[in-house]
């Protein structure tokens, strides 16, 4: 199977390019896809039962309980793709499904070995999929929480003498404040449990779960404060992969049945929770308790050394052990009159959500959209010193986040303790400025300005170079064999039978956190001849013949059943990068009437790059979106001389640029099937190389009429 956030190219050309590579090898292939029109040249039981092996190329779940007994190679989206030879020839020697290391190598929701033992270890690992599930499901709470708080107290709360707000018992604000708090607190049993749902399948959500609130609940294993989001992580994956492991014993057959509903789950959450309680919950609560005193005998020294300190405490897990040491030590220390210290701490807890949310606007282009929605959020909760807004940012990229947060957060503590800043009531954040709480007002809103400039920036840069790093990765594992990058899977047939192949993906990058819904393709291949449904059938004629299929088309005919024309085909492009080239090409499918707001279709199509980027290798771009934005499908095509930096996993530059949208809710599927011939005619390099030669919109037009 393979998939792409909208389903529309990548599936359709590693199919190709599969079946392509089948036949060069002398293999019969049946190719099952799933796009966004759905499942095309499906496998039967009789397919599977006389293939040889299976290939699976999966950048996220998938069911492969249908290829038990088979050979299975799992690898990452792209290889069906970019080498679709090397995978036929790999899966010969997989392991087999269902077999010694079936649990390694094929799972739905498998071992970490997947990757290792059956795809050479190009799957995206089980870590980074299963932590993104318990972010995308996490984010919800988050939001509605964090939100129904800030609105409650900026709505109901009264402002005290003090400079705090409280919000009356049993009022309207009273109650929405207690819904908000709700959805906090499940916030981190539910990223605890579905790191483990991930791992180990359903009999592994309720012990993640439960673990995730034990890890949050303090007071269970004598500390003051939980181990937060931190914890959850902690717990969601010893969970699953406890599960995981449970799932290995062999049982009497009479006991199988109740495994996964009674057995697994009460063993797992009762091994798991003492072990939180007794073996890790220990450390937690002497960690909370020395911290707190060695901060007690630093209350003497330098003012910007405790304010840097607290800052980069206050950031470090937002709500864990560390971060509540500072807070309550600030909190402490107001009664006996000493109100600096919280005036750093109440500096540094707005900086998280601020920088981050700051972060998704400087750098549009490094976030999904879920994640700059999130970031609306995140700005939102820090104008109320809710720091927990930045914990979905954390959880998906802590090796960014994390620092990024506590540097700010020092730089912030620090600032306010140079200027001796007060704050007389336990909070944080503008809030309790704007209510008089704080002494020292503009020095407070520098402090916390400065912070969130440094977060921001120091997360945008990070994530920058961990990006770069991972394209320059990915461009140097193609240089020995130059092809097209995108998403794929393939299944190759040993000497004489079948074989099947399945595999899926979701887009690059956080999308995950986000759950792409993509296409799938899924291949067997056979020397018998038996095998009738064929990929040969929907691939366009003349892919095999270098001229191609020479049925003209002139200015009037009807090219992508009219999707594609004269009006929206430019032989040359202005634009030298990315964005300015997706914006011309925008306005290019303006001019046909059907796009009624030019700004969204871009938005929305660098929305859908931020996921992964649509860069295909061999100098193919396909940019798409689907968006209201455009009131009927319309398809863009232009070429760039010196080509454009797309980010293409082979490292070449894109001089053939399709744009492609379509209204959220198009009638029919007919423009996805066009699309889908689109995709497989570029895998033809005589077609690509008529169509970069081609003199004059007319010509363009007469080569692209080829598809059909």
């Amino acid at each position: 199977m393979t998939a792409c956030p909208t389903g529309i190219a990548h599936t359709y050309m590693a199919a190709e390019k599969l079946a392509q590579a089948a036949r060069a090898l002398g293999h019969e292939m049946k190719v099952e896809t799933q796009g966004s029109i759905g499942a095309e040249n499906v496998l039967s039981d009789n397919d599977v039962r006389e293939a040889d092996a299976v290939i699976i190329a999966a950048d996220k779940d998938v069911d492969r309980s249908r290829f038990a007994g088979k050979k299975v190679l799992a690898v990452g989206v792209a290889e069906g793709i970019r080498h679709p030879e090397r995978l036929i020839e790999r899966v010969q020697s997989a392991p087999v499904y269902g077999g010694e290391r079936a649990d390694e190598a094929g799972t739905g929701r498998g071992a970490a070995a997947a990757a290792a033992g059956a795809g050479g270890g190009k799957e995206r690992s089980i870590t980074y999929k299963a932590l993104m599930n318990g972010v995308s499901y996490m984010i919800p709470f988050v939001v509605v929480g964090g939100l129904l708080i800030a609105i409650s107290l900026a709505v109901g709360g009264h402002p005290q003498a003090d400079g705090g707000l409280v919000i009356p018992d049993g009022s309207f604000w009273k109650h929405v404040n207690d819904i908000g708090v709700i959805g906090f607190t499940l916030m981190v049993p539910v990223l605890s449990g579905y790191i483990a749902y991930a791992i180990g399948d359903r009999p592994a959500l309720v012990p993640g779960m439960i673990g995730g609130w034990i890890a949050n609940t303090g007071a269970l294993y004598d500390s003051k404060a939980g181990a937060g989001f931190i914890g959850a992580i902690v717990t969601g994956f010893l969970a699953g992969y406890l599960v995981h492991w449970i799932k290995k014993v062999e049982v009497p057959a009479f006991v199988r049945p109740i495994m996964p509903i009674i057995v697994i789950p009460i063993v797992a959450t009762t091994a798991l929770g003492l072990f939180f309680i007794y073996v890790i919950g220990r450390p937690i609560s002497w960690v909370f308790t020395h911290l707190t005193g060695w901060l007690g005998g630093m209350t003497g020294s330098s003012a910007v050394l405790l304010g840097a300190i607290l800052g980069l405490m206050i950031a470090f897990d937002m709500g864990g052990p560390v971060n509540k040491t500072a807070f309550l030590f600030g909190a402490g220390l107001i009664a006996s009159g000493n109100q600096t210290v919280m005036g750093m701490c109440a500096a540094a807890i707005p900086v998280m959500p601020l920088g981050q949310g700051l972060a998704t606007l400087v750098r549009r282009r490094l976030y999904s959209e879920q994640e700059r929605e999130t970031g609306m959020a995140a700005l939102f909760m820090g104008l109320f010193g809710i720091s927990e807004g930045a914990i979905p940012f954390a959880a998906a990229r802590p090796a960014q986040v994390i620092p990024a947060n506590m540097l700010g957060g020092a730089v912030a503590g620090a600032v306010a303790g140079t200027a001796g800043v007060t704050d007389a009531v336990p909070h944080g954040g503008p809030i309790v400025a704007v209510l008089g709480a704080v002494g020292g007002v503009p020095v407070f809103f520098l402090a916390v300005a400065i912070g969130t400039v440094v977060t921001a920036l120091t997360t945008v840069t990070l994530i920058d170079l961990s990006e770069r790093r991972k394209g320059d990765a990915a461009a140097a594992s193609l240089s020995a064999v130059p092809a097209l990058a995108g998403d794929g899977v393939g299944a190759v047939a040993g000497g004489s039978g079948p074989v099947a192949s399945a595999g899926a993906g979701g887009g690059a990058g956080t999308d995950a956190g986000a759950g792409a819904a993509g296409g799938t393709a899924t291949a067997t291949l056979a020397k018998a001849p038996a095998a009738e449904a064929r990929t040969e059938e929907k691939a366009p004629a003349g892919d095999g013949d270098p001229a191609g299929d020479k049925t003209p088309a002139g200015d009037g005919d009807q090219v992508l059943s009219g999707y594609l024309t004269e009006q929206t085909v430019r032989t040359q492009l202005a634009a030298g990068e990315k964005e300015a080239a997706i914006r011309e090409m925008a306005e290019l499918a303006a001019g046909t009437g059907k796009v009624a707001d030019v700004a969204e279709l871009v938005r929305v199509a660098l929305a859908r790059e931020a996921q992964g980027t649509t860069g295909l290798g061999e100098e193919i771009a396909i940019p798409h979106a689907k968006t209201d934005a455009v009131t009927a499908p319309v398809v863009g095509f232009a070429r760039s001389a010196d080509g454009i930096d797309w980010g293409s996993p082979d490292g070449t530059l894109a001089k053939l640029v399709f744009l492609i949208a379509v209204p959220e809710a198009a009638a029919g599927d007919e423009h996805l099937r066009i699309l889908s011939l689109l995709s497989r005619k570029l895998m033809d390099a005589g077609f690509r190389a008529r169509l970069q030669g081609a003199e004059d919109k007319a010509a363009i037009l007469r080569t692209l009429g080829e598809i059909h």
